[in-house]
């Protein structure tokens, strides 16, 4: 089952996608976010083109571990996308995935305009990536039966 990431910003939402069997995050695109909470279409098209089961919205905890307003904003995004598709949405902690998306961009040499309009899908693609890995016994069994 395929998994789509999603970084909800306020500007932009990055958007990771898993492979079919659902063990490996990659990035995929960024989505203006205004546009995306709009009229869902965007977020529709991309569900039924990759076949996806399951969205994955990354959630700003704090570093503490507990949700603040940006988290409450989050939710409150998410239940307007759940409103667009009938996929299932599930929350991952995205503490730090940006820093971590944006160090990693610039080791690898990118400056920092070509890292702004890519670092929220990389970021998406990290906390995918860390909720396909502690899920990773669901997904293998559903794609063994």
């Amino acid at each position: 089952m395929r998994a789509l990431g999603l970084d909800i910003g306020e500007k932009r939402i990055g958007v990771a996608i898993s492979d079919p069997a659902g063990r490996v995050a990659t990035p995929l695109t960024v989505l203006e976010a205004s546009r995306v909470l709009g009229d869902g279409r965007e977020l529709a098209r991309l569900v039924e083109e990759y076949g996806i089961g399951q969205l994955v919205v990354g959630l700003p905890l704090t570093l503490e571990g507990g949700e603040g307003p940006q988290a409450t904003r989050v939710r409150s995004a998410a239940r307007r996308l759940a409103s667009f598709v009938e996929v299932p949405i599930d929350f991952a902690d995205e503490r730090l995935s940006s820093a971590e998306a944006s160090r990693a961009m610039a080791q690898a040499g990118l400056d920092s305009r070509k890292r702004r309009g890519t670092v929220d899908m990389v970021a998406a693609a990290l906390f995918l990536q860390t909720y396909l890995d502690a899920h990773a016994s669901d997904n293998r069994m559903g794609t063994e039966e």
